[in-house]
């Protein structure tokens, strides 16, 4: 079998002497590299930056080849080994650009100085307007204290920026939201608060990100009762969305009425908990739900879940299983009883594999592979903004999850996580939600609205 080829770009600082390019490219050729692109990325008067994409056979050779490099006299230095995704995120995923090209003092008059002295003034009298004479009305900040980035835990806030760029470039490109990542460098819910309320006049909304639990429910929980402007969790209800949409999927193909059926929800973390209140929500009478810690138990309970001691108990009574617990294998086949929906959603390993729960009798089966929340936040943002909402309700959520489920098609789990129609469909299932009959939407103090979308989301 022949070996699979490792590519991998070096962003070497070259000396700026006469052949010094020629030195670096003879011992990468000599170490067995095959030498690609090569991308001037700076110049300067001592040093001159390049990327050089190299080709090698394996991964000791590609060790040897840097090796070889790092031995080289005369001020050579490796920045960076980067591979196609590394090298996706170089100088980040997002910018902050003008909307208005400034191109004559007529037009440095209009957006600067005198004439945005007259736009103040009118903010000042009647600050409701900010919405239509700012970027406010349309830009929501993501918040993360690098607590629970991805399935990697708690790595900072800083390394965990490429997530919150991911989470702005998503806003912009499939709801047109300037999204602005915030990382907070405290782990202290007080502090967390306090720093959120103070930044919040320049948002429309708050996307919370990656924030543990259990601390991640009385950030939310606070904030919610003490801003007047939109507040999610995106890993507790973004999630929960998406997984009511997939289970009232699941549920079609199965033939199984989800709100007769009794839910059994294994991991009771943010997501979890999330999930099962999203149930009940729905409409579910009954949900049970088992995590290790008694405190998540109790939680479950004072929502109005029902919790059991083990793994097996819950899966004897469950007609429909949900584990989020992100341990691989979790799930014993021996365990499934048949006629029962599985989704063992955590990834990259699930905690039962779908073929071995169908070969158990599951009659439907599915992995987190194709959950992603990214089919819920962008259009339930664009739905609250554009109706003036200043609070997420479970009613929004459900309807933005029966309508990502109304544009499943037929056998999917869930659609394709970049169709823009769903996107444009979950908004409108939001912005349609009647705020007067939900006791948890409170009378905006200052109701930004944005009633036509965006030319970029039309």
């Amino acid at each position: 079998m022949a070996n699979k080829h490792i590519i991998r770009t070096l962003m070497v600082e070259i000396p700026s002497v006469p052949g010094s390019l020629g030195k670096l490219t003879t011992v990468i050729g000599l170490a067995g590299g095959d030498i690609g692109e090569v991308e001037t990325i700076q110049v300067g008067p001592n040093y001159t930056t390049r990327n050089i994409t190299v080709q090698v056979e394996h991964e000791k050779q590609l060790s040897e080849l840097l090796e070889a490099v790092h031995q080289l006299e005369g001020g050579f230095r490796i920045h960076t080994v980067s591979d196609e995704v590394l090298r996706s995120h170089e100088g980040g995923k997002i910018q902050m650009k003008s909307k208005m090209p400034i191109e004559s003092l007529a037009d440095l008059r209009r957006v600067y100085t005198p004439g945005v002295a007259d736009v103040c003034r009118v903010i000042e009298e009647e600050p409701e307007k900010a919405g239509i004479y700012t970027s406010i009305g349309n830009t929501v900040a993501i918040v993360t204290d690098g607590t629970a980035i991805l399935g990697l835990g708690d790595i900072g806030p800083v390394a965990g920026m490429p997530v919150m760029e991911g989470k702005s470039a998503l806003f912009d490109q499939l709801a047109g939201i300037n999204g602005v990542p915030i990382l907070l460098n405290t782990k202290d819910p007080d502090q967390i608060v306090q720093t959120v309320k103070s930044i919040s006049l320049g948002f429309s909304g708050i996307l919370l990100e990656d924030i543990a639990s259990p601390h991640c429910f009385e950030v939310e929980e606070r904030l919610k009762r003490e801003l007047d402007i939109p507040v999610m969790h995106d890993d507790q209800h973004g999630t929960a969305v998406v997984t009511l949409s997939a289970v009232i999927s699941a549920c079609k193909s199965a033939g199984v009425d989800l709100r007769k059926a009794r839910v059994g929800q294994i991991g009771l973390g943010a997501a979890g908990l999330a999930i099962c209140r999203m149930m009940m929500a729905y409409g579910v009478k009954n949900v049970i739900g088992t995590d290790k810690s008694q405190i998540a138990m109790t939680r479950l309970e004072n929502y109005g879940g029902c919790s059991v001691d083990s793994i097996e108990k819950l899966m004897e009574c469950s007609d429909i299983v949900i584990a989020t617990t992100g341990i691989p294998g979790l799930i014993k086949k021996e365990w499934v009883r048949q006629g029962q929906v599985i989704l063992a959603l955590s990834n990259p390993k699930p905690e039962i594999e779908p073929e071995e729960a169908l070969q158990a009798g599951a009659v439907y089966a599915a992995d987190g592979r194709s959950v992603n929340n990214v089919l819920g936040f962008p259009g339930i943002f664009r739905g609250v903004l554009n109706a003036g909402f200043n609070e997420i309700t479970h009613s929004m959520l459900v309807a933005a999850a029966e309508a990502i489920a109304a544009c499943t098609k037929p056998g999917d789990l869930v659609p394709h996580p970049l169709d823009s129609n769903v996107h444009k469909m979950v908004a409108k299932a939001v912005e349609n939600v009647d705020s007067l009959s939900d006791k948890e939407v409170k009378h905006p103090k200052i109701c930004i609205q944005r009633k036509v979308p965006l030319k970029s989301f039309a």
